[in-house]
């Protein structure tokens, strides 16, 4: 098969695979051993797995914070709505005694009036008896004019008394009883607001119960991914030290490795293969690139401990025996790890490598060849 049907073929399987891995969601997936797809690169290395956790920490954290602020404005309007309803019920409880005073008034006023009606009644009596006597016989009976015109102007001013003293009584009590009607009616007025806000306070106070669950289920996660990150870095960090040897900063232009990717934070960018740059698979698809002219791979093809098999059904030869110049995977970890051979001497391989420490830095190192699966892209 020549490079150009090879170029198309795999081209063909990339893009089948790529809407394959799109259609099937861009869901994180928190388990170990679960398979990660993320923006429209699969996972291509074990830091990948933590950048997504990373990301997903941080979308969570600023969830929780909003819920955060949402659980403060909610308590201070929960607060406004005690404060309103401590209002109420300070005005409920000064007309409650407002129309326990004007009741006291009204029997206060009724008591009055029942007196007065029978001051009246007597006055009526009295008068009454007087008024069977003849002007002639009050006359007779005074000692002169003087004291008749006393007892009947007497007469007359005490019915005139009674009359508005019962006028005045009965206009109070009705004074009365109206403002009581007016008071009772506010009352009820403010009962019912209160009941309204303390309903609108028992409504916030659900909300605010809610959203503090939600935030510390978001909190949860937050721990669990980092306990999880935490997890997976030990796991591979024990995998790729497996390897053996002592890594070294070797070459200062780190293998020929593009500047821009290499100077930008880890995982920052999308290298020409659709992988993250400062990565491990990033690297070597970079090296396959520099040495042979092209990249087979295109649109992320998976884990380090993945592209054996993915290069077998590509056509692309693998084996047990290292060369200069191919492709070195360890299968050890979740994810494994890839590493360019720049050297051969009988099982002893000489290599360079992204990511080898899981913080994105390119180093070198002589390693143990052996039980390392290579992959020959020159053929």
């Amino acid at each position: 098969m020549n490079t150009l049907m090879l170029k198309q073929k795999l081209k063909d399987r990339s893009n089948f695979n790529l809407k394959s891995k799109l259609g099937a969601g861009l869901a994180v997936i928190l388990l170990i051993g679960a398979p990660f797809y993320g923006g429209f690169v699969k996972a291509d290395s074990f830091d990948e797995q933590i950048n997504a956790l990373r990301q997903q920490n941080a979308s969570n954290q600023a969830t929780a914070n909003q819920l955060a602020a949402q659980a403060s404005s909610y308590q201070d309007t929960i607060y406004r709505l005690q404060t309103q309803i401590n209002a109420l019920q300070a005005a409920i409880d000064d007309n409650q005694q407002k129309i326990e005073d004007l009741k006291n008034q009204i029997v206060a006023a009724q008591t009055e009036l029942d007196h007065e009606k029978k001051v009246l009644g007597e006055n009526i009596k009295t008068m009454y008896l007087e008024g069977q006597i003849s002007t002639l016989e009050i006359l007779a009976s005074s000692k002169d004019l003087s004291e008749f015109v006393d007892k009947q102007q007497f007469r007359n001013s005490v019915q005139e008394k009674v009359k508005t003293t019962m006028a005045r009584i009965s206009s109070l009590k009705q004074q009365l009883q109206q403002q009581q009607q007016q008071v009772e009616s506010r009352l009820k007025d403010q009962q019912s607001q209160q009941a309204d806000l303390q309903n609108t306070r028992a409504q916030q106070n659900q909300l605010l119960a809610l959203t503090e669950s939600q935030k510390a289920s978001y909190d949860q996660q937050i721990r669990s991914n980092n306990q999880q990150i935490a997890i997976l870095r030990a796991q591979q960090l024990a995998a790729n030290r497996r390897l053996g040897g002592n890594a070294v900063a070797g070459d200062p232009n780190h293998g020929g490795y593009p500047g821009y990717l290499d100077r930008a934070s880890q995982d920052s960018l999308i290298d020409p293969w659709g992988m993250l740059n400062r990565e491990c698979v990033s690297y070597t698809a970079w090296k396959v690139y520099q040495t042979h002219g092209y990249m087979p791979y295109w649109g992320g093809v998976g884990n380090a401990n993945e592209w054996p098999a993915d290069a077998v059904a590509a056509g692309i030869p693998t084996g047990s025996v290292p060369r200069p110049g191919s492709v070195a995977i360890s299968m050890g970890g979740f994810y494994g790890h890839a590493m360019w051979v720049e050297a051969v001497n009988g099982n002893t391989i000489y290599v360079s490598q992204y990511n080898y420490d899981l913080a994105g830095h390119y180093s070198e190192m002589t390693i143990n060849g052996s039980g390392l699966i290579y992959i020959y892209f020159g053929g």
